[in-house]
């Protein structure tokens, strides 16, 4: 409970404070931290809680210059990063801010860092031009990356990775996907125009909006004429491309969007798997609002014996769990909370999955192997030492899509089995 008023700044300071406070304690974005957050208030706590994770590199740095020695209360550190993000992105209202900052200092440790964080951000604002001259001097803090991170781009990507970091720190764009059976893209396209509504034309059936807004302005989302759907997660359908008809699997269906962009596409006959009970609720969901149906199921993929009937697949999407090191902007918590070894256990995990469910795709069918990272120990040296190990595999496509203004990062790989 709290005593300040909910529509305060200072209000919204404490919630996402409390929300950052539980990520740098493991928590994720994913558990839901900002769904228990009042709908009113919610907005305001989302963009305090997503810019100061994307500029943590940046706000750690400033607060190993300004205090002495660390802080011991960990909501108290988090209200000050999130304070600092307000600062530097609202530069109009730095009394305001230090003010609503040291409001919701009260209600954290019993009131007794309300003189801390006021000294801080006051330095903060004194000093602010020779701390952020004192940034270009440490890599973390420049690029809001972390450092083996950093390590991993440069050399994985030494012409790209500025670009792929500077995509990961910036604001995600929106895009929708045309629901076909309901309506056209040119439809729809008028649909927005009547609303207002700036889009554009990218893809087969997707549009980019010139500004990000809530699906409840949408026309026509809650009837399933279009879902929110990345350009780049887009292409998944469309290179496993199953006949009418087809058995297809998708082995890792939740939160739904490429199983809906499947069904959409062609009459199939589809089951989705999922790990977890509530995931595939959310598939379910998702499919009910756009007029589709699949078969769901509750089981891990690369257990066969828990869920496979022995009758091969035609077709079969793999969009495999990874580091989602391609749609950090997304979830900014994610680069923070990811370890260089992590990239290992990932690995291993895919290498299961491929193995198993190759063994479901009929002879002369086809695997899309999919993940959202830029890491080629998930991506191409994944395929490469499955493809070696596999004579009856071979790569149909092969596809990396780094993130930039318009996309997020995807690999693709079309694996054909042979007849």
């Amino acid at each position: 409970m709290s005593d300040l008023p909910a529509t305060s700044l200072a209000f919204a300071f404490l919630q996402a404070a409390r929300i950052d406070s539980a990520i740098f304690a493991g928590r994720s974005l994913a558990d839901g931290l900002l769904a228990r957050v009042d709908a009113v208030v919610r907005p305001a706590v989302q963009d305090l809680v997503y810019g100061s994770l994307r500029c943590y590199g940046r706000g750690d740095f400033f607060l190993s210059r300004l205090l002495t020695s660390p802080l011991a209360a960990n909501e108290v550190r988090a209200l000050l990063l999130v304070a600092i993000y307000r600062l530097e992105s609202r530069p109009d209202a730095v009394h305001t801010v230090v003010d609503q900052a040291v409001a919701a200092a009260g209600e954290l440790a019993e009131g007794r860092f309300r003189g801390l964080v006021n000294g801080v951000l006051r330095n903060f604002l004194r000093q602010q031009e020779a701390l952020r001259a004192a940034v270009a001097t440490d890599a973390v803090a420049q690029a809001q990356h972390p450092g083996w991170w950093l390590a991993r781009l440069q050399k994985a990507w030494p012409g790209d990775w500025e670009a792929i970091v500077a995509a990961g720190n910036a604001p995600p764009p929106m895009a929708l996907r045309v629901n076909r059976r309901r309506g056209t893209r040119e439809e729809y396209l008028a649909r927005l125009a009547e609303e207002g509504i700036v889009a554009t034309p990218v893809g087969e059936s997707g549009l980019a909006l010139a500004k990000p807004l809530p699906v409840e302005q949408l026309p026509g989302f809650a009837a399933g004429l279009v879902s929110v759907q990345d350009p780049g997660a887009q292409q998944a359908a469309i290179l496993l491309d199953p006949l009418p008809g087809s058995r297809v699997l998708d082995a890792c269906a939740a939160p739904g969007g490429k199983t809906a962009h499947l069904l959409e596409r062609a009459d199939l006959d589809l089951l989705g798997l999922d790990l977890k009970t509530s995931r595939c609720r959310r598939v379910a969901e998702n499919l009910t609002r756009l007029g589709l149906h699949a078969t769901l199921q509750v089981a891990d993929c690369a257990r066969l014996d828990t869920w496979w009937d022995g009758r091969p697949f035609d077709a079969v999407l793999a969009d495999v769990a990874c580091t989602a090191s391609g749609v950090v902007r997304r979830n900014p918590d994610t680069k923070w909370l990811r370890r260089e070894a992590d990239i290992a256990n990932f690995a291993a995990s895919q290498s299961r999955i491929l193995e198993a469910l190759w063994r479901v795709v009929r002879r002369g069918g086809k695997l899309l192997y999919v993940t959202c990272s830029v890491f080629p120990e998930e991506n191409g040296e994944q395929i490469n030492r499955f493809v070696a190990n596999r004579p009856d595999a071979r790569r149909a496509h092969e596809e990396g899509i780094l993130p930039a203004a318009g996309h997020d990062g995807f690999y693709y790989c079309l694996l054909e089995k042979h007849a």
